[in-house]
């Protein structure tokens, strides 16, 4: 039996797995080794590990490794952390093939550290762009680690591609994320009043808002920008946490201050998956700079105001508003998604991340690849007219 590792390091990444791990349980010939780590195991960002049981999954190991500190210092030891507790435990338990998703910090320690142990990794969602934060230098990283690419979109296998990947090694699954459209039941509206805590007579606005961490100096005036522009809101209003970044407790000390002046705003800790996507299909519109406006807001035909330099680059579907962290371009950007006219174009609007069938193609792929010499033995393809022999500088570099 080939067991596969997969690594889970928050809440986010573990939506996006979900699937993948729901269809290797279904596999006679796949062991599931679930790797818990980062933020699902600190107290302060919810200890979403509960949630992860709570699901039915068995925890094959926990790495702790988050420094209490969103310090750009904090970040590194916490990656620094992480490499040594993702080799304990790849050595203590060696899977045949784990699997990464994406380009959180956290989950680029676990890809360094299978690296010397000479353990196949498997990339989910490699190829994008979002050049306003570190995840993506961090996400192009992983993807020259990898040995196999499983991307949501054309363009991102191009890229992949572009990065002297071979072909065979990359497959367009689109976003694991979507198959939770397809599959998961949406709570009542009155289970999302009882989640939220509070009545939601009046669809709200869905505020996500993350550190830009190529930015992270300027987090206090952007997410008053954004405060500044929902103060004048009067129907309701749902936060969710940021992710442990530099700069997270910024973020969270400011939203946390601002629900104290509005009575119809609530912060929720953790919504889980299925809470999500259900304030997703009800929400009048989603306003902030998470991937989860880009990728699967347009499947519910949601209206988002993306804020920022955060999601630069990522492929858009018609449902996006890219405004600056100005207050008044936020305030622009929420009337021109309230309207209901923007919200009539969005009908049977295509989402360019797929149909809500990538696990299926995942798994599939992770059962049959042979586990051998070539799997691991990277190759180098240059494209075309890009090597140095084509640049007449080339020669006076070399020198």
């Amino acid at each position: 039996m080939r067991t596969i590792g997969v690594v889970t390091v928050n809440r986010s990444d573990y939506g996006i797995s979900l699937p993948i791990l729901r269809r290797i349980q279904q596999e006679p010939e796949l062991a599931l080794h679930l790797i818990v780590a980062g933020a699902h195991l600190s107290p302060e960002f919810g200890l979403t590990v509960t949630a992860i049981e709570a699901d039915g999954f068995h925890i094959g190991d926990r790495v702790e490794m988050l420094v209490s500190s969103d310090t750009p210092e904090g970040i590194v030891k916490s990656m620094g952390l992480g490499l040594i507790g993702f080799a304990q435990s790849f050595t203590r338990r060696r899977p045949d093939m784990v699997v990464v998703v994406a380009d959180r910090f956290e989950m680029h320690a676990a890809a360094l550290a299978a690296l010397p142990l000479k353990i196949p990794l498997a990339h989910v969602h490699g190829g994008e762009l979002s050049q306003g934060a570190m995840d993506d230098a961090l996400r192009h990283s992983i993807t020259k680690l990898s040995h196999l690419h499983f991307v949501s979109t054309k363009e991102a296998a191009h890229r992949v591609r572009q990065m002297g990947e071979e072909a065979w090694r990359v497959v367009v699954s689109g976003a694991p994320s979507l198959d939770h459209v397809r599959t998961i039941p949406r709570l009542s509206i009155q289970e999302l009043e009882a989640r939220v805590g509070m009545r939601l007579g009046q669809a709200p606005l869905l505020v996500t808002y993350h550190p830009v961490t190529l930015e992270y100096e300027q987090t206090e005036w952007q997410i008053g920008e954004l405060l500044a522009a929902l103060q004048a809101i009067t129907r309701p209003m749902v936060f969710t946490l940021p992710n442990p970044d530099t700069s997270s407790r910024v973020i969270r000390r400011m939203i946390e201050a601002f629900l104290e002046r509005q009575p119809h705003a609530r912060l929720v800790e953790n919504f889980g998956t299925q809470g999500y996507l259900s304030i997703m299909g009800y929400a009048a519109a989603m306003v902030g700079n998470s991937s989860s406006g880009i990728i699967e807001a347009p499947s519910f035909e949601l209206p988002v105001v993306n804020i920022g330099t955060r999601q630069e680059g990522r492929v858009r579907a018609d449902n996006v508003i890219d405004v600056n962290c100005a207050r008044a371009d936020i305030a622009q950007g929420i009337v021109r998604a309230l309207a209901p006219t923007f919200r009539a174009r969005l009908r049977g609007l295509h989402n360019p991340y797929g149909q809500g069938d990538a696990a299926e193609i995942i798994v599939g792929r992770l059962k049959d690849i042979p586990l051998d010499a070539r799997l691991i033995r990277k190759r180098f393809i240059d494209q075309p007219g890009q090597a140095d022999a084509a640049d007449p500088q080339a020669s006076l570099y070399a020198r």
